[in-house]
């Protein structure tokens, strides 16, 4: 192995200890074993009376990305000497984020706003908001009785079916949101026809130039003005992507329109996002749990935030579901049911 390759561990831990956010000399790369799985480091002196190499378990690939040995340098220093930024910070921050999600997505509603893409790890509450302001102007349209102005596409999407959706929803005001949907950026005509419903111009041409029985059954045209806005909600994050095709394409929808990183980048951020919702009440609120349940819930997800499968707010909601039902027992069912397998 190369002595320059390093990474920076977004998230994983060492026996007990969580290790985002530190760099370390990378030895092996990422290995699955049936009892989790790791990635070989250096120690490098940080853990004082282990091993020169060490385990440090991660997620898979995705948990940890290579940095210069420079850089490394530069984020050791950093780390040292930077002040700590302390859970109110940073969950102060976090909350700043999503409420400027839901700023924007209320101006991509009214039409202010023609293009949004949107970033985040699953299961942090990203979609929630924007499908209430969805909802929200959905129902003035019902009682107006007027079309509803906009939709939320969630999974795969073809080409054909992009087309058609965008054709759907391409009047002023008509937002459309794109859930899910990562399979569209896998595809080079779904690709193109996103550019083009994205495009900063003064009128967004969007055009369809195969023969196609279903647009023409449909009376759907093969070309048409996109006036709506669209909202694109993805778990990637395009900044880290390593294909340079893939990078290429996004770094075109970028230069589009707005795009807003939740920066939940390490299992820390994730675990203040959960206690963030459930400070606020709105957690646990259907399953009626006291403040004290609720918080025995939360430092159990973050007492075991390394052996769940997922640190997730749909990850607290199952917990709690247990809790509520197995009052005596709902520790162990979670060991059994959320944890992976050791």
């Amino acid at each position: 192995m190369s002595k320059s390759a390093f990474v920076r561990i977004k998230s994983g831990a060492y026996r007990t200890t969580d290790v985002s956010g530190q760099v370390f000399q990378l030895v092996e790369q990422y290995k699955s074993t049936a009892k989790g799985g790791y990635v070989t480091v250096k120690n490098g002196g940080k853990f004082p009376g282990f091993p020169e190499d060490i385990r440090v378990k991660v997620d898979g690939v995705a948990s940890y990305e290579f940095v210069t040995e420079g850089d490394a340098d530069v984020v050791d220093t950093v780390v040292d000497t930077a002040p700590v930024q302390t859970d109110e910070e940073r969950m102060a921050e976090i909350a700043e984020r999503f409420e400027i999600l839901h700023e924007m997505t209320k101006a991509a509603v009214s039409g202010d706003i023609r293009a949004m893409i949107v970033s985040g790890p699953p299961g942090v509450g990203k979609s929630y908001g924007v499908e209430q302001e969805v909802e929200k102007a959905c129902l003035f349209d019902m009682v107006a009785g007027k079309r509803l102005r906009a939709e939320v596409v969630k999974g795969s999407a073809t080409p054909i079916g992009l087309y058609q959706a965008l054709y759907k929803y391409s009047d002023p005001n008509c937002v459309l949101v794109f859930d899910d949907c990562d399979s569209i950026l896998l595809d080079d005509v779904c690709l193109n026809l996103l550019k083009g419903a994205l495009d900063s111009g003064k009128k967004r041409k969007i055009s369809w130039l195969s023969e196609s029985s279903t647009l023409r059954r449909e009376g759907i045209p093969d070309s048409f003005e996109f006036r709506g806005s669209v909202i694109f909600i993805t778990n990637l994050k395009f900044d880290t992507m390593k294909s340079q095709k893939l990078r290429d394409h996004l770094d075109a929808l970028q230069s589009r329109c707005h795009y807003l990183d939740l920066t939940l980048d390490t299992m820390r951020d994730k675990v203040l996002r959960i206690k963030q919702i459930a400070k606020s009440g709105a957690l646990f609120e259907d399953l009626e749990i006291d403040e004290i349940g609720q918080d025995e819930i939360v430092e159990f997800m973050d007492t075991n935030k390394m052996k769940l499968r997922e640190m997730s707010l749909r990850m607290a909601i199952k917990i709690a579901q247990l809790y509520k039902s197995f009052p005596l027992r709902w520790k162990s069912l979670a060991q059994t049911t959320c944890m992976k397998s050791v």
